[in-house]
């Protein structure tokens, strides 16, 4: 796929509360970056932090065009740039802002404590990398289903994911609203991350609360205005229907679109939908939910292999997991055919936690498109998504459960057959002198001997 023309609109409003506007945004179209800042703190601190927050990433990342480049292009050999490398230079970017409001905040106390939430869109050719910190959200609307792809960072959600009280006692909370992380409030902050594979017809909207949280009940409304063909009347349309809804707080709408709108790459996108489909279908990934995928999705990469082309070898050493898109595969042990394998199957799982032998070898057969999860990416999510790494780990230990049972039953059923009664000690003896069996003929009953 070709990577698309991106094109933007964006608006910011005071409200109809508020006297000053403590939203920032910035888009740079050339480097394919858009930011969202809502500001916090008093005296018009939130403003302040908001501006600064939205030029310290632009600057940082401005530093590292060359990387941006570099990954756009493809570079390989010394010049390659992984998504990692790029979320770690959005991650730095973040952090050189929440250094530099938190500096400023300590040199004027009537700025103390100011900070700002952020969310930031990098669109580098067919591929979008995300960082966020705080409750300004993204959206994507994508063959007319709207998706939140960030996730709050507030007392709401912290209590909920980690199951600390029902649901119904968190809503009663005064503070539920709270903000849990922000830019600035310290000088270390830490964002989430995503990375999506793009699709001709995406739209992204980048947004402050003062919008998102007019629509938490209408998402069908938000998903109908944010898919006017014309993103200029679809900010406008979405700050307006913010302010009529109370607009009692800044209200800000970047909206992004890859492409046109109304326009869909109907392969690639069924790709994409697949690997997702597959993905959240295999019993390693069924409990995550839709954002967790994603955060799986963002370290496999799609490898194409031609007839009888080995994929692994029986003895190596593993370090992937493969998930067959398309095609099949033939599992192959000491020559012998054990399995075919077809779209959905998998195998290597156990190589994510343990670099160990392969127990057979796996060839395509005619050709063939599959999915891979490398072990040094899972170890990265599992270090950085401490929920999402309990929900993994647990079904890795119901995978090996199921393989033990497995196993016990194949023992079981051995063991049975082994314990049959053996008879052949009663009809044969050992010749001491030759080795040979000799069939023992037992005497004839007295009624049958002759006289």
């Amino acid at each position: 796929m070709n990577a698309p023309e991106v094109k933007f609109a964006a608006l910011t409003d005071v409200g109809r509360v508020r006297d000053q506007n403590e939203d920032n945004f910035l888009v740079d179209k050339k480097l394919g970056l858009f930011i969202v800042c809502d500001g916090m703190g008093g005296h018009a601190a939130g403003e302040i932090a908001s501006a600064l927050a939205v030029r310290t990433v632009h600057e940082e990342i401005k530093k590292q065009a060359d990387l941006i480049v570099d990954y756009a292009a493809l570079a390989t050999g010394a010049a390659k740039v992984t998504k990692r490398d790029i979320l770690n230079m959005l991650e730095f970017a973040v952090n050189r802002a929440s250094q530099r409001v938190h500096a400023e905040a300590v040199k004027d106390s009537k700025k103390r404590g100011m900070g700002t939430t952020l969310v930031c869109l990098l669109v580098l050719g067919t591929q979008a990398f995300i960082v966020y910190v705080g409750d300004s959200r993204i959206y994507m609307l994508r063959d007319g289903l709207l998706e939140q792809l960030t996730e709050d960072h507030t007392v709401y959600n912290e209590l909920i994911k980690r199951k600390k009280m029902p649901r119904e006692q968190v809503e009663q909370l005064a503070q539920k609203n709270a903000i849990t992380r922000a830019v600035g409030v310290y000088e270390h902050v830490e964002p989430d991350t995503l990375v999506l594979d793009l699709t001709a017809g995406d739209r992204f909207l980048l947004c402050s609360d003062g919008l998102c949280g007019y629509f938490e009940e209408d998402l069908e409304g938000l998903g109908r205005r944010l898919g006017n063909p014309d993103a200029e009347l679809a900010c406008k349309s979405l700050v307006e229907a913010a302010n009529e809804r109370g607009g009692k707080d800044n209200i800000t709408s970047v909206i992004v679109t890859v492409g046109d709108v109304t326009s869909r790459d109907e392969s690639r996108a069924k790709q994409l939908q697949l690997k997702r489909e597959i993905l959240a279908r295999m019993p390693l990934f069924r409990p995550l939910n839709d954002r967790e995928i994603l955060r799986v999705l963002q370290v496999t990469d799609v490898c194409n292999y031609k007839n009888g082309e080995t994929i692994i070898s029986e003895g190596d050493k593993g370090e992937e997991l493969f998930i067959v898109l398309s095609g099949h595969a033939t599992v192959m042990r000491n020559g012998a055919e054990l399995a075919t394998l077809n779209a959905g199957d998998h195998f290597g799982e156990m190589a994510l936690v343990r670099s160990q032998p392969r127990s057979a070898s796996v060839r395509s057969a005619g050709n063939s498109e599959l999915m891979v999860i490398r072990r040094t990416e899972f170890f990265e999510i599992l270090r950085k998504e401490h929920q999402l790494a309990v929900k993994l780990l647990w079904q890795f230990l119901g995978v090996l459960a199921d393989r033990l049972a497995d196993t016990s039953r194949e023992l079981g059923a051995a063991k049975e057959e082994l314990a049959l009664e053996d008879i052949s000690g009663e009809i044969f003896s050992e010749d001491d002198d030759d080795n040979r069996k000799t069939l023992l003929i037992p005497p004839p009953p007295p009624s049958l001997r002759g006289g």
